[in-house]
């Protein structure tokens, strides 16, 4: 009996996720297509491997074992392709990172150029995705890296990391308030305490940030007054242009400021860590490494404040 090792994926896939569906989706093929190749494997080994209950499509006894075995497979022809990589004298690899909006634009960029100039053999793909999306997308082998930013002066807004991931410090952003033109009399910098009667433009606190916005305003003494929820930077940028409220935006950010605002340093500095994710037992893959030396060596390029002493 031999048994594929493509098909073994698709069945631990649908082990992980629980539906067909969810299993193509991962695997970037069709329902239709893995319920054909989970046949086949069936046939391969002369046992029933999944049963339907109703619509749904369920594990048997014998094929839960079957996943179980198929996680060790795949763990072992990782190791096996980390161990070939290593022994390359010129690295050569396909990486698939997360990148967050509003990193897009700034970090991202000078980061590729970087590798392929240093490694020309390292291709990479990248997606964008919420922040909140990128510990499970890594943790599930969807991505192998992923941008993540946290929030260290902020301590009730944890970015708590799943044991099987590990995070590398690339930088740190400082943030700023971005205020309509003439709208504040002082120079700066300001106290965000001041800012209690103003309007925002800002994430609701659905999101990281505006979890962490609303976070530092309670501390600051009050609740900000959401005026306009905004996602993107930039377009809140553009509301508080129109004189519509005030936002917060972060060094990288800065660089989509229009005309018509103006931007004021904190008394109490406020700031952001950018980081790169990546799972623990991948964290040695030379491609990887080699990925965060090139962010962490972007980010000092953009003057990004209190940078690691050394990339790994």
């Amino acid at each position: 009996m031999e048994l594929s090792l493509h098909r073994l994926r698709m069945l631990h896939e649908l082990s992980r996720r629980g539906t067909m569906t969810e299993a193509a989706a991962a695997l970037h093929y069709t329902p239709s297509a893995v319920s054909q190749q989970l046949a086949a494997l069936e046939r391969e080994v002369g046992l029933k491997l999944l049963e339907h209950v109703g619509r749904r499509v369920r594990l048997t006894e014998i094929g839960r074992v079957l996943a179980q075995h198929a996680a060790e497979v795949l763990a072992a022809e990782e190791r096996a392709r980390i161990a070939l990589e290593r022994a390359q004298r010129s690295l050569t690899a396909d990486l698939t990172v997360g990148v967050l909006a509003t990193l897009a634009g700034s970090l991202v960029p000078p980061t590729l150029a970087l590798l392929a100039e240093r490694h020309p053999g390292v291709r990479v793909r990248t997606r964008e995705l919420a922040p909140e999306e990128t510990q499970s997308a890594v943790r599930d082998g969807d991505l192998d890296l992923a941008f993540v930013l946290d929030y260290p002066d902020h301590p009730d807004v944890p970015v708590s990391w799943d044991a099987h991931v590990e995070a590398t410090l690339v930088g740190v952003e400082h943030l700023h308030l971005v205020a309509p033109q003439g709208m504040l009399t002082t120079p700066g910098p300001v106290d965000l305490a001041d800012l209690a009667d103003h309007s925002w433009v800002a994430s609701g606190t659905s999101t990281e940030f505006g979890r962490a916005l609303w976070t530092m305003c309670r501390a600051a003494g009050f609740t900000p007054r959401i005026a306009h929820q905004m996602d993107e930077q930039a377009t809140a940028m553009a509301m508080v242009a129109a004189g519509l409220g005030v936002t917060l935006v972060a060094d990288l950010g800065l660089s989509l400021r229009p005309s018509g605002v103006e931007v004021f340093r904190f008394a109490k500095p406020l700031r952001r860590r950018v980081m790169v994710l990546r799972r623990a037992a991948t964290q040695d893959r030379p491609s990887e490494r080699a990925f965060v030396r090139a962010a962490v060596d972007a980010a000092a390029g953009l003057d990004l404040r209190e940078p690691p002493a050394r990339a790994p």
